[in-house]
């Protein structure tokens, strides 16, 4: 049994306005693109940086999406952003953080296209932008006057669904073909059988690979095993590769030849397959004279 991963591609605007917190800007815009940051602003700058080469040469392309940028970053938004932590803090002082996340998803397997626009405060959800009614969603109590406010702008609500829709999945695609040794990197790792001691269970340990979407498992008689195993967290590695371990208790050494580890990263259909044989496990322990020695 193999997975298949469904291939997502993104870009995001991530934006954070705040008041009574001195040790960050009081605006904050970030440009993911595939979660890789991309673009930055803040309150303390005057220009929107871009920080790949291959996605500076798109905006120096591409006039109207460097003055959205611009205009995002040290325009409209930070107006926006500060008027309504104004509102939401009326009299009262204490902090207020208030974040946005905009922008689409594009599933390569498909080509299907979904948006994404909401807003948080305070760590909560606050208002959601439903692209099939295009109408603004109420999340808290505080967030209904304004609700009602935004969704009698039906002009701005089918702009934000044709720029969701429409012009976000243009842009993000330029960025994916101009990044793409970046960001469609990938790289198979190395496998290994691991084991501490006789009576430990094997561990089949990954490490290299990249992005981080990947799946292990192991399998007997070529089903895959649920029981006796424990799956370990993907982990990064220092040099921007990750890495992944997943351990089989064996029941009886008879059966070893039974057992094969799987390993599949994302967006491939490769996989790697490492048959249980005790000649090739890595250990740290020795046996002699019958008795079992761990090396220092």
């Amino acid at each position: 049994t193999f997975f298949c991963f469904t291939v997502k591609h993104s870009l995001k605007n991530l934006v954070t306005g705040s008041y009574g917190i001195p040790i960050i800007p009081d605006f904050v815009g970030v440009l993911l693109v595939d979660d890789i940051q991309t673009g930055y602003c803040d309150s303390s700058q005057k220009t929107f940086k871009i920080q790949h080469d291959w996605a500076e040469e798109i905006l120096e392309n591409d006039p109207q999406q460097k003055g959205y940028y611009n205009i995002k970053c040290f325009e409209d938004e930070p107006n926006k952003f500060r008027q309504l932590i104004s509102s939401l803090k009326g009299g009262s002082e204490g902090f207020h953080i208030l974040q946005r996340i905009d922008g689409c998803e594009l599933d390569e397997n498909t080509g299907e296209v979904a948006g994404v626009l909401q807003y948080g405060h305070n760590g909560e959800d606050f208002l959601k932008f439903d692209l099939k009614t295009l109408k603004w969603i109420a999340q808290k109590p505080e967030a209904e006057s304004i609700q009602q406010k935004w969704n009698a702008d039906v002009a701005k609500n089918n702009y934000y669904k044709s720029s969701l829709t429409g012009i976000c999945p243009q842009w993000l695609k330029k960025y994916l073909d101009a990044g793409k040794s970046s960001l469609q990197r990938r790289e198979h790792p190395s496998v290994s059988l691991l084991q501490k001691t006789p009576s430990s269970p094997v561990s089949c340990h990954a490490t290299g690979f990249y992005p981080d979407r990947a799946v292990m498992f192991w399998r007997k008689d070529g089903q895959k095993v649920h029981e006796g195993v424990d799956p370990g967290e993907i982990l990064s590695n220092n040099d921007e590769t990750f890495q992944m371990s997943v351990d089989l208790n064996v029941s009886s050494p008879e059966d070893w030849s039974r057992y094969e580890c799987v390993f599949q990263l994302s967006g491939g259909d490769e996989h790697i397959v490492t048959k249980l044989d005790k000649t090739v496990i890595r250990t740290n322990w020795e046996e002699k004279n019958g008795e079992i020695k761990t090396a220092d």
